[in-house]
């Protein structure tokens, strides 16, 4: 009886160690897949949009002159976003419609704005998405 249970248990207790190095073994390998390098600033630029100057007018009295460079995850979501120019700019005057120059100060306030312009494409697009948003110029008058 005593042999009978101590051959049961380190069977038991072999197959649980089997199963932990298998799992073991399972997430080592996905983790492998997951690795990904930060790309090139030529991968970068190559996967990345200029959006030319916009002019319109902020929530109060002044108006703000702003260019951007959208950044997406590859070269066919560029050629997508490239596309989509017109409703890139649509969101973009929307969003500072509503803005003031109060809102748009600091790095905290710029941070904010290009948050909002990348959670609003990201849903238009089709292929991939936009990975960052860059303001590279703007003036407020």
């Amino acid at each position: 009886m005593k042999n009978k249970a101590l051959t049961i248990s380190l069977i038991i207790l072999v197959c649980i160690t089997l199963l932990g190095a298998v799992a073991l073994v399972l997430v080592l390998q996905l983790n492998k897949g997951e690795t990904s390098e930060e790309p090139t600033i030529d991968e970068i630029i190559e996967s990345s949009v200029d959006v030319e100057e916009i002019t319109t007018n902020l929530a109060g009295k002044q108006f703000i002159r702003i260019t951007l460079k959208i950044q997406t995850d590859n070269k066919k979501s560029a050629e997508e976003l490239a596309k989509r120019d017109f409703q890139v700019k649509n969101i973009v005057i929307q969003e500072l419609s509503e803005m003031t120059q109060a809102n748009l100060e600091g790095k905290v306030g710029k941070q904010a704005f290009e948050d909002a312009i990348k959670q609003q494409l990201n849903p238009l697009m089709q292929e991939g998405e936009v990975q960052k948003v860059y303001i590279v110029s703007y003036i407020i008058q």
